[in-house]
């Protein structure tokens, strides 16, 4: 079963990080593959797992050097983005690179976190936006970084492993709507996420 939480005793020395740290950068670039999900022109899913934020926390420490003292910030911020075993959970970047052209795309944007959702053989599960913070100003203009909780029923969770169900990914903001059907490599990912 996949863990749900990190705790200090998943985290390892930096030493030790560092000396496996190449290779554990080059295979969650591969893990990474499968759960990266492009949604129109800008929108980029990128899918979470116990993996990806122990390599996150990992990555944190290594770079930042704070020692001990950081740890449990560390693990404040990134253990909700790890999914629960009923859910998969996703950090949605809209990509510009331009800065101009990403403030006047964001600008209006507003709400969008509230728009995201998977169809699974035509039952819609709606996203849920981390509640950490608020990530729509109050003039409208979204963060370009969401983070997004899509809460699965057990049936739900069925239907989506099933290879003869169709699975979209989706937005439905009136500024941005796109979606995109799960290839076969991404369902299969994510479908491990789930513990039932």
């Amino acid at each position: 079963m996949q863990k749900t939480e990190l705790s200090r005793d998943d985290i390892m020395d930096m030493e030790a990080y560092a000396a496996v740290r190449k290779e554990r950068r080059t295979a969650m670039t591969e893990t990474k593959k499968h759960r990266r999900l492009h949604c129109g022109p800008h929108a980029t899913f990128y899918f979470e797992s116990f993996e990806t934020m122990w390599h996150q926390v990992h990555e944190m420490l290594f770079i930042e050097r704070g020692g001990e003292a950081q740890i449990d910030d560390e693990l404040r911020a990134y253990n909700p983005l790890i999914p629960n075993g009923d859910e998969l959970v996703a950090t949605l970047m809209f990509e510009i690179d331009d800065p101009d052209q990403r403030a006047r795309f964001l600008d209006g944007l507003g709400g969008v976190e509230e728009t995201v959702f998977f169809d699974v053989d035509g039952e819609m599960i709606r996203a849920v936006p981390e509640d950490d913070v608020d990530r729509t100003t109050a003039d409208g203009k979204a963060s370009s970084v969401q983070f997004l909780h899509f809460p699965f029923t057990a049936a739900q969770i069925v239907k989506f492993r099933d290879a003869d169900n169709r699975v979209l990914l989706g937005i439905e903001h009136a500024k941005y709507a796109h979606a995109v059907i799960l290839p076969d490599d991404a369902r299969q990912a994510l479908a491990g996420d789930f513990a039932a």
